[in-house]
């Protein structure tokens, strides 16, 4: 199985004070020119402020779909300069011809010399609020689906703007993003689905616990503090 396409770019961001008293994000990501190396822990040079809830082995990388803009710009309240150009929600790498509809849990990319397995959707937080300056901003992304994706690491290796992605196995062709999401935020009550999700075994362990919980205790957790409602 090979299926590709192309890098736009590869970004990168340092930690600085944003938002909130106290905090710390590198949300704010720029394209780099040069190739540059990925490791277990994500891209050469890359900042990750808050590692409890970002980054780590199953969220070394995260990948944004450039295909969302021109959605955003006509959904959004007011024209909005991020969207002018990549980076706008943070993203590491960014695409066009791949989105969550497409891409499906433990899927298995050559991405430059490097070898990455998507390992979870991206669960939007606070931040993408002050960063869009929309105080739903953060649920929007949610509602929508269209939240990117995290991959991890399993072979480092060089990557570059203008190289390509290549799809190289698909373990589990029955699981897109797409359906997960849709079970996490909008299906709430399909506790087949979720006790499904539970086992996908390539799937970041925080999630499959956030599927088991849902169905043994048949509740939704609240959003609101991580949403910044």
């Amino acid at each position: 199985m090979t299926k590709s396409t192309m890098l736009n770019a590869v970004l990168t961001g340092k930690a600085v004070p944003f938002g909130r008293p106290d905090t710390l994000s590198a949300i704010g990501k720029h394209p780099v020119d040069a190739a540059i190396a990925i490791g277990p822990a994500g891209l050469e040079g890359d900042e990750q402020a808050d590692r409890r809830n970002h980054g780590g082995p199953d969220k070394a990388i995260h990948h944004y779909p450039f295909d969302h803009y021109a959605a955003w710009r006509g959904d959004l309240p007011a024209p909005c300069p991020l969207l002018e150009s990549v980076g706008a929600f943070g993203e590491n790498f960014s695409t066009l011809g791949l989105t969550e509809e497409m891409v499906c849990v433990g899927d298995i990319f050559r991405i430059g010399t490097a070898t990455v397995q998507v390992s979870q959707g991206r669960q939007p937080c606070w931040k993408l609020n002050h960063r869009f300056g929309v105080t739903d901003m953060a649920r929007r992304v949610q509602s929508t689906g269209r939240t990117g994706w995290y991959y991890r690491v399993l072979e480092p290796g060089i990557v570059a703007a203008g190289g390509g992605i290549a799809l190289v196995e698909r373990p589990l062709p029955d699981w897109p993003l797409a359906r997960i999401l849709r079970a996490f935020y909008h299906d709430t009550g399909d506790l087949p689905t979720l006790a499904g999700i539970a086992e996908l075994e390539p799937l970041a362990t925080g999630w499959r616990t956030l599927a088991r919980r849902r169905v043994e205790s048949g509740r939704v957790e609240d959003w609101s503090n991580r949403l910044g409602e």
